[in-house]
């Protein structure tokens, strides 16, 4: 078995109030939840209303598989127009 997981840290330029924040948040988990089979959540700087840190993490049988699966999933993520990818974290 083998795992891999990844941290990303995102910008929101639009976000005013952790409302906004939380609304991106939940489309962008959701969408990456649908798309993916993979575990995603929100993993840190929940006060911070223009900053959202995401926790992703991939279990698969094949570490080349794990590997390509996670990073599929960044390039989903980095495409959403509400936020921006500013750094990634692979553990």
């Amino acid at each position: 078995m083998h795992t891999q997981s990844a941290k990303l840290t995102f910008h929101i330029p639009n976000a005013a109030s952790l409302k906004d924040k939380r609304q991106v948040c939940r489309s962008l988990i959701d969408k990456t939840r649908r798309r993916f089979n993979a575990a995603v959540s929100e993993v840190d700087t929940q006060d911070m209303h223009q900053t959202l840190t995401i926790g992703v993490a991939v279990v698969s049988g094949d570490f080349t598989h794990a590997r390509q699966s996670l990073d599929e999933i960044i390039r989903f993520m980095e495409e959403h127009v509400e936020a921006e990818l500013v750094a990634v974290e692979i553990e």
